[in-house]
């Protein structure tokens, strides 16, 4: 009995050991597992200018400008050649970029001014970057907020681990004053070396797991400078050429166009160097890079400065306001590289928009829509991986000027037509044939309108209207109301 005993104690233990070592192997499989579903998910970085026009990128054709890195984004990966925003100005475009939906459901219709922002305005809604973090992510934000100063409305409530940079508008371009690790100071250097710097050190801390960057620029918002010689130094000796609209100065206009180009030359070097350390750390191949803008410009087209609050320039003076949704106001340069998935060369002629984003985001990554999530736009992450996408028969956009009431404008776009409705001021309605008419010289709502066009007007502000019904805008009901 005691033999047989001691038999089965031995076999029990052998069992014991055995039925460990087997729990163990089963761990440290599934814990590498982990590890390397973990490592193997893609990550993003999403960089934004401020205040780039899609004519200021060699790739999109501009042989002056010196963008080599922003223009090699989309050589080795993919370029879009009809990308808009859905408001032509900063705020409600970067708050229509992160949440995926237009202004006037945000309540931020124009750009948050010092006063709103002390009132408490700012960005309410989910944003993208907070599904990702809740996904696993490591989330920073480094460069401009600009959707709210208060405490609520900070970025580290918002859905990022980390931030570095600066909660209003602007800042200085040389030796800024910015948050670093919860404490504001001011910084010496330029502002994009700084910020990539930053950017530099998030990607190497977070090399070992899944990680989402946002790099928004403040460059090349006016002030354009001062800026590093090395950046400047591209345009010494050269005469810029552009179309100088009727009554501009030429010398005036090249020489703000020199600077502005050499603005966004220093923000093409500093992304040289972000994409040099993805190649070292070996994270190239399976990190989706986003490039674009918050939205378009203008520096002298159309005979106006700036974008979609720009104003009139005549004889070297600074006129009033010309609220407008020109194409050179609200069209980007948008290109992506992801070398897992997007072959180099390829070009996508399809129109989409920065409300987009949420959607197209998640897409890319494999990761579902938020239940009950409130969004706009198309997920056209299908055309990276060579599959298509429904085909989009317009594009729509909205503005006000609240700062100062001048303007309420809504915008339909299609392939071959634009119509802008200026609500609250008369004789200000805009037809364009984009086809006959691409840079948008000859409004066709006049008081003897080509034939057809006044059907075409009245066939697109329907449209333009029930498209404001379904996002229920404000500006339909009456004034008194």
């Amino acid at each position: 009995m005691n033999l047989i005993g001691t038999d089965r104690g031995i076999n029990m233990k052998t069992i014991s050991w055995a039925s460990c070592l087997w729990l163990f192997l089963f761990l440290l499989l599934a814990i590498d597992s982990t590890c390397c579903n973990a490592a193997s998910r893609p990550n993003l970085i999403s960089i934004v200018t401020d205040d780039q026009g899609r004519w200021a990128m060699g790739l999109y054709g501009n042989k002056q400008i010196h963008t080599p890195y922003m223009d090699q984004i989309g050589k080795q990966g993919a370029v879009f050649t009809n990308a808009f925003v859905a408001t032509p100005v900063c705020s409600p475009s970067r708050a229509t970029f992160l949440s995926g939906r237009y202004p006037t459901e945000l309540r931020i219709t124009d750009y948050i001014s010092p006063d709103e922002a002390r009132e408490g305005a700012g960005l309410h809604a989910p944003i993208w970057p907070a599904v990702l973090q809740k996904a696993g992510y490591r989330t920073a934000l480094i460069g401009k907020w600009h959707l709210g100063e208060q405490a609520d409305f900070h970025p580290r409530k918002k859905g990022y681990d980390h931030f570095m940079g600066f909660l209003s508008g602007g800042t200085r371009p040389m030796d800024p004053i910015l948050e670093i690790e919860g404490v504001t100071e001011k910084q010496t250097g330029p502002l994009p070396d700084l910020l990539v710097d930053n950017a530099i050190q998030f990607v190497r801390e977070s090399k070992d797991r899944p990680f989402a960057l946002c790099l928004h620029f403040r460059a090349p918002h006016t002030p354009y400078g001062p800026v590093p010689a090395e950046d400047s130094s591209h345009y010494e000796g050269i005469e810029i050429e552009m179309p100088i609209a009727e009554g501009l100065i030429p010398e005036q206009i090249k020489q703000k166009n020199k600077e502005y180009y050499a603005s966004i030359s220093s923000v093409d070097r500093n992304i040289g160097r972000l994409l040099k350390e993805l190649d070292q750390l070996q994270l190239t191949e399976n990190t989706l890079v986003i490039f674009t803008s918050d939205h378009g410009y203008n520096n002298g087209r159309h005979g106006i400065s700036t974008k979609g609050n720009g104003h009139w320039l005549a004889g070297g003076i600074t006129g009033p306001k010309r609220p407008n949704m020109w194409d050179t106001s609200i069209r980007v340069p948008l290109v992506m590289r992801w070398p897992r998935v997007i072959q180099p060369g390829t070009r996508f002629d399809e129109m989409v928009s920065n409300v987009d984003m949420f959607k197209f985001v998640l897409g890319a990554l494999d990761l579902p829509l938020p239940e009950n999530a409130s969004l706009h736009g198309i997920d056209y992450s299908p055309l990276l991986f060579g599959k298509s996408i429904p085909e989009r028969t317009a594009i729509y956009g909205q503005y006000d000027l609240h700062n100062n009431g001048l303007a309420y404008m809504r915008m339909i776009r299609t392939e071959k037509w634009k119509f802008v409705k200026h609500y609250r001021a008369r004789y200000m309605d805009e037809l364009y044939d984009l086809e006959a008419d691409p840079d948008e010289t000859r409004n066709l709502i006049r008081r003897r309108m080509p034939p057809g066009s006044k059907d075409k007007a009245a066939e697109l502000e329907q449209q333009l209207i029930e498209w404001q019904k379904s996002i229920q805008d404000p500006i339909l009901k009456p004034a008194y109301q």
